[in-house]
């Protein structure tokens, strides 16, 4: 096995696309590479592994007769893309998008499910859940790509001194995470100063929860008057430009007046 993990490691398949390839958790490739041979793998990962590496069986002989060229390099990946590729294409349409983006959400979507089929517990789920509740704010708050770029050099997939975004909002808010981490971490804060803190946490919340709400009604009331001005009794997609645009002129005349 240890021909067989240098191999690997010369090739350059990681653990992941391993395990999408075959079908199985990461940690289910782990316990597979620490066994003795390859004879001891279950029959169905065994022959998969041998056509992925294109070999008639996981001899020591041989793995170490085979000649890592480009030309096998490209092969092997051809193999394991196309194996990855044939199980999530029922599913997902990857028409627009370029092989690294494909690669990609090959690779988040593998660890989401690995987890909920692993780890069957309510912090799985609100974990992914809150997840879900970022990504559909990216957009709208900047702060939360410079976060996800701090977490990815903590965790140490990425180099501390790159910047992919903006670099000074980046510098500026990676060191006041680092020392609000470390205040965490040291417990350097009184429990009435931190209760103080999450109290105005809340309100601004809340006031933002109502100004939304208030921005909300104000919106319907403007669209009722569209409405009722255009002689509509409701907005669809035959009037719903027109409507919008007398919302727009609704809007306007507060302006005015």
């Amino acid at each position: 096995m240890k021909e067989l993990n240098k191999l690997l490691g010369e090739i350059g398949i990681s653990k992941v696309k391993l395990a999408k390839y075959l079908g199985v958790s990461r940690q289910m490739i782990y316990n597979y590479l620490e066994l003795d041979s390859l004879s001891k793998w279950p029959q169905e990962k065994r022959i998969m592994l041998l056509k992925l590496l294109d070999i008639d069986d996981g001899s020591d002989k041989a793995i170490k007769s085979i000649k890592v060229t480009s030309e096998y390099l490209e092969n092997v990946e051809a193999r394991l893309n196309q194996n990855v590729k044939d199980s999530g294409s029922q599913v997902f349409n990857y028409k627009n998008l370029t092989k690294e983006e494909q690669e990609l959400l090959n690779d988040i979507i593998f660890l989401i499910k690995e987890k909920f089929t692993e780890e069957k517990t309510k912090d799985t789920y609100y974990t992914f859940l809150y997840l879900y509740h970022v990504l559909q704010s990216l957009e709208n708050v900047q702060e939360i790509k410079y976060i996800f770029a701090y977490l990815s050099k903590k965790t140490g997939f990425t180099n501390p001194n790159e910047f992919k975004f903006n670099e000074t909002k980046q510098f500026i808010l990676e060191s006041i995470i680092f020392t609000a981490f470390n205040l965490y971490n040291n417990g350097g804060a009184s429990r009435s100063k931190l209760t103080e803190s999450h109290n105005r946490f809340v309100q601004e919340i809340e006031n933002d929860k109502e100004e939304k709400l208030s921005r909300t009604q104000q919106l319907n009331t403007v669209k009722i008057q569209a409405l009722k001005e255009l002689g509509y009794t409701e907005i669809n997609k035959d009037n719903a430009s027109e409507v919008l645009n007398r919302m727009a002129e609704i809007e306007s005349r507060k302006v005015w007046y």
